[in-house]
C-alpha cells in the first residue's frame, strides 16, 4: 500500500480560509470522528490538522477505523500527527470509550464504501444507533450526521434542483437502494434521539465531488474520466451522456461541513452540500479532457432519446449558502484542474 501526498496547500487555505473565525469553537474540544479513513473523513481529519497548525485551537479527536494499521501505512501524516488518536473498531459495535466529547461527526458509510445491500443497510443504521448512543452516554454537545442527497430518491426530471424541504420519490421498499434506505433510517434514528435527549443535532446531505482522495476505480464517472483522461486512454461513456449532474471542489465540501458543525446559526438545520452548475455527463467528460490537457477522444455509445427529459442530480444549495453566508465555491474548470494536478504527482 503506497503513501498518498498531502493535499495541496491552495486547497488547505481555501478551507481554512473559508470556515475563518468559526474554527475558534474548536479551541481546547475533543472530537470523535467516525469514516475519517474514507474520501470524506481523510479531508475533515487533514483540514483540521492544518487549521490546528494555523490557529493553535489545542483540539484533539479520536478517529474510529476498522484498520489502524492500513490507514497508518497510507496516511502517516494524518494517522501520527499529535492531535489524533486512532481507534480500532466498527461502527455497528465499537466499545464506546470512556471520554467526553464536545463535538462527533458521524461520517462514516459513504458511499464509495457501500458494498452489499444488507451490510450497507446495516452499517447506516446499527453504524449510527451506535454512534448516539456515545453521544448520550458522554454528553456530546452537537452531533453533525453526513447524510446523502440520496434520501430524495430519483430527482423529477422538472425540477432543477432539489431543495431540503422535498418530500423524495415515492418508492416501493424493493425498487429503493439499500443506502437510500439507510441513509434515511438513520436521519430519523438521529432526529427523534436529539428530540429525546436534547441533542444538537446537524445534518449535511451529501452530493457529488470532485478533488484528491476521489476513489478513481469505483462507480464515480468523475473518477473513471479523470483516471482515463491522465492516462491518455480514450473515455467511453456507456449511456447516452445526457443525465445531469454537478460538482463541488472538495476543500469547499470540508468547508461546509465544517462550518455546519461550527456555525451557531445550523444549529438543529438541515444542509444540502454539493455543486450549483448543472452539467451533463457528456460535457463533464469534454471538460475533462480540456482541463487536463489530454488528447483522450470522448465516445457515447448511445443515442439520446429525442425529446426524453435527462435524469438529474443537482442539489439546491442557496440555503447553505445564505444562513452560513458561504462564499462562492471553487469553479468546476478550476476544481478539475486542482484536481488533476495533484493526481499527476501521485
Amino acid at each position: 500500500m503506497s503513501t498518498l501526498p498531502p493535499l495541496p496547500q491552495e486547497d488547505l487555505d481555501h478551507t481554512r480560509a473559508v470556515v475563518g473565525e468559526r474554527w475558534q469553537g474548536l479551541k481546547g474540544q475533543h472530537l470523535f470522528l467516525t469514516g475519517g479513513t474514507g474520501f470524506v473523513g481523510k479531508w475533515l481529519l487533514a483540514t483540521l490538522l492544518d487549521a490546528e497548525r494555523h490557529f493553535q485551537l489545542g483540539c484533539r479527536v479520536t478517529v474510529l477505523t476498522r484498520n489502524p494499521a492500513a490507514f497508518r501505512a497510507q496516511h502517516p501524516t494524518l494517522a501520527d500527527a499529535a492531535p489524533v488518536t486512532l481507534l480500532s473498531g466498527d461502527v455497528r459495535h465499537f466499545e464506546l470509550p470512556d471520554e467526553h466529547y464536545q463535538r462527533i461527526v458521524h461520517a462514516a458509510t459513504d458511499v464509495a464504501a457501500a458494498a452489499q445491500d444488507i451490510e450497507t443497510f446495516d452499517t447506516c443504521v446499527e453504524g449510527t444507533r451506535r454512534v448516539l448512543e456515545l453521544a448520550r452516554r458522554c454528553h456530546a454537545d452537537s452531533l453533525l450526521l453526513v447524510s446523502s442527497g440520496a434520501v430524495y430518491g430519483p430527482q423529477p426530471g422538472e425540477l432543477a434542483a432539489i431543495g431540503e424541504d422535498h418530500p423524495g420519490s415515492a418508492q416501493t421498499p424493493q425498487d429503493t437502494p439499500a443506502y437510500t434506505l439507510g441513509k434515511k433510517a438513520a436521519e430519523w434514528l438521529a432526529h427523534v434521539h436529539a428530540r429525546e435527549h436534547g441533542l444538537d443535532l446537524r445534518v449535511a446531505r451529501l452530493f457529488a465531488f470532485v478533488g484528491p482522495y476521489l476513489p478513481l476505480d469505483k462507480h464515480f464517472a468523475i473518477g473513471n474520466f479523470l483516471r482515463d483522461a491522465l492516462a491518455g486512454q480514450p473515455i467511453t461513456l456507456q449511456g447516452d451522456g445526457t443525465p445531469l449532474r454537478s460538482y463541488l471542489h472538495t476543500a469547499d465540501l470540508a468547508a461546509w461541513l465544517w462550518t455546519i458543525l461550527l456555525d451557531d446559526r445550523a444549529r438543529g438545520g438541515i444542509y444540502n452540500v454539493g455543486g450549483s452548475e448543472a452539467v451533463s455527463i457528456r460535457q463533464l467528460a469534454e471538460r475533462v479532457v480540456q482541463a487536463t490537457g489530454s488528447a483522450s477522444s470522448v465516445t457515447v455509445l448511445k443515442q439520446a432519446v429525442s425529446g426524453a427529459t435527462p435524469a438529474r442530480y443537482v442539489p439546491d444549495t442557496s440555503k447553505a449558502r445564505r444562513d452560513l453566508q458561504l462564499p462562492a465555491p471553487i469553479g468546476l474548470d478550476d476544481a478539475l484542474r486542482r484536481t488533476a494536478a495533484w493526481l499527476s504527482a501521485r
